[in-house]
């Protein structure tokens, strides 16, 4: 209680240092704007109330203050699909889960290829990988691999100690390979393409992501399995496994409905560059069809629960700071006052720069989606001139920010997998992973900004 007191009164102080303090160059607006995100942002970081209040908060303050209107505040996010892709992936994803079809891919998957600790680590990325195209957001996606992940730990008697470090590669493998599919991360792949302002299809981001993010997943894996080893000998029961799998039965009926509907959303997703029709509605429409009598029968009532009213508020506020900051002239001023007055025409070099100036605001800012909204205007405003696309800015800031994590609050991913009933490791082991990580995305970096190169973003 008294670091949330603390942090809620240092929110408050550098609101009103931010805006007494006499900044050229910036309208008033533009300054009660900066000061009240800051002020967000030190709530954020203190954790000083669950995230989606402290978002609520802020964007009730932009209206109240007339900072910006009501339809300023909430235009980018709820008159575009952003939030509908959000609702209509968190419906999809707990149809795969619920139905247990998820399940039966991984312990098929795991009982034919999985022998040794490397082979269960590598187990985790291929199937983050596999399932990222079938349940459209990585939380989901850990929480059924690491079901199936204890019942493999039990089945080995693993101590304590390695079943952490399993609940941490689960979490880790979701950082990268989240990225891979536009429909991978529904909260945060939308919305780094939606803050470039340059629309892109599905196809058209898995050709611009699918190969860095691979390499950044098989980089991360490699590394993790250098860092931690097993504590003893694995030895995996497969009988135990067999069970549990035969224990699923056949396919059942919602199984196959399940199926039916998933493989009618993915060749709608990648055949959206033709139809023209938008990822999100797409989404939201298979997600609303699979609780049709007939046709449906998959989603009932209670599935709305699934849909947290909480990451849509988060959600909210996280794109205004983004909105609203090139509205009142903020990101143009945070980009001529922080960062250099000349950039580098050399993409290598500006991937660096990028790279720099996105791990250092996220060092302090910790929400991924807080870093993007901020950074990814300035930096598409500063290198407007360059003839860099403002995709290649946005699609490099929001996977340097989305990989990289010191401490568990650094990523949504890793914070929600450092819990004793989620993945169960610890923030040292995070530190631990999260240090030589940071050096990985200098690397991604450099990959990005070549792989770009020729697509002609950079």
């Amino acid at each position: 209680m008294k670091k949330r007191i603390i942090g809620f009164i240092s929110g408050i102080v550098v609101f009103a240092l931010i805006y007494l303090l006499p900044l050229n160059g910036l309208s008033h607006n533009g300054q009660l704007y900066l000061a009240l995100t800051l002020m967000t942002v030190v709530w954020w970081a203190m954790k000083i109330a669950q995230p989606a209040y402290v978002g609520g908060v802020y964007l009730m303050l932009l209206i109240i203050l007339n900072v910006a209107t009501p339809v300023q505040v909430f235009s980018s996010s709820w008159t575009g699909s952003i939030m509908w892709l959000v609702i209509g992936a968190y419906l999809i994803a707990g149809a795969v889960r619920d139905s247990g079809f998820g399940e039966r891919i991984a312990y098929s998957f795991i009982i034919k290829f999985v022998r040794s600790w490397n082979g269960i680590i590598i187990s985790i990325f291929v199937l983050t990988l596999i399932l990222a195209l079938l349940i459209p957001h990585p939380w989901p996606r850990a929480f059924l691999i690491m079901s199936v992940m204890g019942v493999v730990a039990e089945s080995a008697h693993m101590p304590k100690e390695d079943r952490s470090k399993i609940g941490l590669a689960v979490f880790a493998a979701a950082c990268p390979l989240s990225g891979v599919f536009l429909t991978g991360d529904s909260t945060l792949n939308p919305l780094a393409v939606a803050d470039s302002g340059v629309k892109t299809t599905f196809i058209q981001y898995f050709l611009y992501m699918g190969v860095p993010m691979i390499i950044a997943a098989i980089i991360t894996m490699f590394l993790f399995m250098l860092l931690f080893k097993p504590s003893k000998p694995v030895e995996i029961d497969f009988d135990v496994l067999r069970a549990k799998q035969k224990a699923l039965g056949k396919l059942t009926e919602k199984e196959i409905r399940t199926i039916v509907w998933l493989a009618i959303a993915i060749i709608l997703w990648l055949t959206s560059g033709v139809t023209g029709i938008d990822v999100g509605w797409i989404t939201l429409l298979v997600a609303l069809l699979m609780s049709m009598p007939v046709i449906g029968e998959v989603l009932t009532a209670e599935s709305w629960s699934g849909v947290p009213v909480n990451v849509l508020v988060f959600l909210t506020s996280a794109i205004a700071i983004g909105d609203v900051g090139s509205k009142t002239g903020m990101n143009h001023w945070i980009a001529k006052v922080i960062l250099p007055s000349s950039l580098p025409h050399n993409i290598f070099l500006l991937a660096l720069i990028i790279t720099v100036f996105a791990i250092f605001i996220h060092m302090f800012m910790g929400s991924v989606i807080a870093v993007m909204g901020v950074t990814i205007p300035a930096l598409v405003a500063a290198t407007a001139n360059l003839g860099v696309s403002p995709l290649a800015v946005s699609l490099i800031v929001f996977s340097v920010v989305n990989l990289h994590y010191i401490l568990p609050f650094h990523n949504l991913a890793i914070l929600v997998g450092n819990e004793p009933d989620t993945g169960g490791y610890s923030q040292k082991e995070v530190m631990r992973l999260g240090i030589p990580l940071t050096g990985v995305m200098f690397i991604v970096a450099l990959v990005m900004a070549a792989w770009f190169h020729l697509f002609g973003l950079m």
